[in-house]
């Protein structure tokens, strides 16, 4: 089975071996019946800067949590991950970076929260049922209260499945005459989704190096190959908004941005599975190789202010 339907069948399969699990049922009762407050005390939106988090040291251990979605479990790749199980053989992005570290001499204790589907928050879930979407969560509410509090590292990546929302509520007549507006508020909605996020893994983890991989311009992604011109003048849009407004302004001394948008290999027909959408494990390794880095790096590169790849669409 291949493509989009191959992604969805899959991440049902998954989804009904966990429901079996009642550890997990019961974790997320109680992340639900406890997220009102805790939200209260992350102190949400604020945007205080945190002490520098170097490198890990050669030979240390390394705690890291993987908040994503499709990519993190690997879909696409020649071996998916079910999210919250050992995949040590795994080749998404997050299990190959593992196998890297060790390599190099670590020790890595992996909690790998990435569930095909997820979005970023509620907010655009409840979009994507607006319009016909399966979501099924969101990364504040289904992984963000279950980052090791002992995290050294963090890796987040979001921005493809909420274009993918936002096309679709296009395509359902979002926006009416106004789809750039439509779009803008969307970035908006990313931005302050994004804020909430980062604050609250600080506010569970302390001071983890995290590692956030910008938004790839998805109209230069083989899956929009066929779309119309309006499509993809959408979805670039939002790409590079998500981008440019949202995530490269958070580099900092403590988080590193991995330069999707700006990577020519994001936009390489032979880097991505059948779907034109998710990588395989060419595409999986190009985004360990510079995860890898930016963790154990202390000068990796600031992400690019311009570039070709935010403007593939006149």
């Amino acid at each position: 089975m291949k493509g989009v339907q191959y992604m969805w069948v899959s991440s049902r399969g998954i989804f009904r071996s966990l429901c079996h699990s009642p550890i997990l049922r019961i974790g997320l009762f109680a992340t639900c019946a406890t997220l009102a407050t805790a939200c209260n005390k992350l102190g949400l939106g604020d945007s205080a800067p945190t002490a520098p988090t170097p490198p890990p040291t050669a030979g240390s251990t390394i705690f890291y949590t993987a908040v994503g979605a499709s990519d993190a479990a690997g879909v696409g790749s020649s071996a998916e991950c079910i999210p919250f199980t050992e995949c040590p053989n795994g080749m998404g992005y997050v299990p190959v970076t593992v196998r890297a570290l060790k390599a190099q001499g670590f020790t890595v204790n992996n909690s790998n929260l990435g569930i095909p589907t997820t979005v970023i928050g509620r907010d655009f879930g409840a979009l994507g049922a607006m319009y016909g979407r399966t979501i099924v969560g969101s990364m504040i509410e289904t992984e963000m209260p279950f980052v090791q509090t002992n995290a050294t590292v963090v890796t987040i990546f979001a921005g493809v499945n909420e274009i993918l929302t936002i096309r679709s509520a296009l395509g359902g007549g979002a926006g009416g005459s106004d789809p750039n507006g439509f779009v803008d508020a969307q970035v908006r909605a990313f931005a302050a989704d994004y804020a909430t996020l980062v604050t609250g893994i600080r506010a569970r983890a302390g001071s983890p190096r995290i590692v956030i991989l910008n938004v790839p311009n998805a109209a230069g992604m083989p899956f929009m190959a066929g779309a119309s011109l309006a499509d993809r003048q959408a979805a670039q849009r939002a790409a590079v908004g998500m981008t440019k407004i949202v995530v490269n302004p958070l580099a900092s001394s403590s988080i590193t941005v991995v330069d999707m948008m700006c990577d020519g290999r994001s936009y390489v027909p032979s880097n991505y599975f059948s779907d034109g959408l998710h990588p395989n494990d060419a595409g999986y390794a190009f985004m360990s190789s510079e995860v890898v880095k930016a963790i154990t790096t202390a000068s990796y590169p600031a992400p690019q202010s311009s570039c070709a790849g935010m403007t593939i669409v006149p």
